[in-house]
């Protein structure tokens, strides 16, 4: 059977459109002002063999406004990106830029080595590296069969 394909928005539905992105707007999924929308940055994790690497996107921010702590087995990464930027003569028409407190929070795996973290702040970007334990190695022992 052949069913003809009907977008959602279509012309006729001009009104269900303008409802979607107004909807998106307020909701701090699209651009709307900064002080609508709460700012949790960008971070990627990633298992390698002897360690886990998480990158966190901190564009902007002074490595003093950063903090990395563990706390009851998670990392946990915080800080303030801070606006500077004052506006004197009122020409501003648009500031998409996200401001104020963050706090994130990672459930570490057992078997990290909590002394031997490593964090380095560049180009902001904050990379943590946390190395894990390495397990013993497991021995072979053949039982003999009677």
């Amino acid at each position: 059977m052949l069913v003809r394909w009907r977008p959602r928005f279509g012309l006729a539905h001009s009104d269900e459109f303008d409802r979607f992105f107004d909807d998106m707007f307020q909701s701090g999924r699209g651009v709307g002002s900064s002080e609508d929308r709460a700012w949790m940055p960008c971070v990627d994790v990633a298992e390698k063999d002897s360690a886990y690497e998480l990158k966190a996107e901190l564009p902007g921010m002074k490595k003093e406004d950063i903090q990395v702590v563990f706390d009851d087995g998670e990392l946990v990464l915080r800080g303030e990106r801070k606006w500077e930027g004052e506006d004197q003569n009122g020409k501003y028409r648009r500031i998409e830029g996200r401001y104020g407190r963050f706090e994130r929070r990672f459930a570490l795996p057992e078997g990290v080595k909590a002394d031997d973290v490593e964090a380095e702040y560049k180009d902001g970007i904050l990379s943590v590296v946390l190395p894990k334990i390495e397990a013993p190695e497991l021995k072979q022992i053949p039982v003999e069969i009677k």
